[in-house]
């Protein structure tokens, strides 16, 4: 089975029609002020609209409010939420919508607990842990910490680079992976020559 590949923190048309032209399986939206790559629902909706069929847009959360979660599902067509922070499998259950959970790779994390909690997870992201930072850190954690059994999807993210993530797919076999510092000029503005590069790296893995 080959591994997808999505790129996350997109705020340009540019660079999602880059990424698609590269052969990106996903895109991921992030809707966290806080986020140096946050977006406004206004041109995540452009963006959407202009990308060519049969790529997955992933909307990017970070302990939102559900208001803030509904309002942006209402304007933007996501086809996946991404729970990036510490919600509880309800809060992540109520929206009725396809939804991948994000755990950060702390010392004492039992991930196949982790797996049996959201069950109805589509896929585990499993993210580098870096005190205050919900993601984008550009760091990577020890790789062989991953489960061969979780019995989910894995998504394996946190420091990905072209120069790495050949290695990563050939140690884990991931069924995705997501990088969004690793293919920046700056943060939310993307490198083409570094997404085509990353996605060719996976595909030769």
């Amino acid at each position: 089975m080959r591994t997808r590949v999505k790129i996350c923190g997109i705020t340009r048309i540019e660079d999602a029609l880059a990424a698609a032209q590269a052969g990106v399986d996903a895109i991921g939206f992030v809707f966290d002020l806080k986020s140096p790559r946050h977006i406004h629902p206004d041109q995540a909706l452009k963006i959407a609209r202009a990308l060519p069929p049969f790529i997955t847009v992933v909307g990017l959360f970070v302990n939102a409010a559900p208001d803030t979660i509904e309002g942006v599902l209402s304007h933007v067509p996501l086809d996946l939420i991404q729970f990036h922070g510490n919600e509880k499998p309800e809060q992540c259950r109520r929206y009725h919508r396809s939804y991948i959970k994000a755990l950060h790779m702390q010392s004492d994390i039992d991930l196949h607990a982790q797996a049996r909690l959201y069950g109805d997870a589509t896929g585990l992201l499993l993210d580098s842990y870096v005190a205050n930072a919900a993601g984008g850190s550009g760091q990577a954690f020890d790789w062989s910490r991953v489960p061969r059994d979780l019995g989910k999807p894995v998504v394996l993210a946190g420091g990905l680079t072209p120069e790495n993530v050949g290695a990563a797919v050939r140690q884990l076999h991931p069924y995705a992976v997501d990088v969004s510092s690793g293919v920046e000029q700056d943060k939310g503005v993307k490198d083409a020559g570094k997404m085509s590069a990353f996605i060719e790296a996976v595909r030769t893995a």
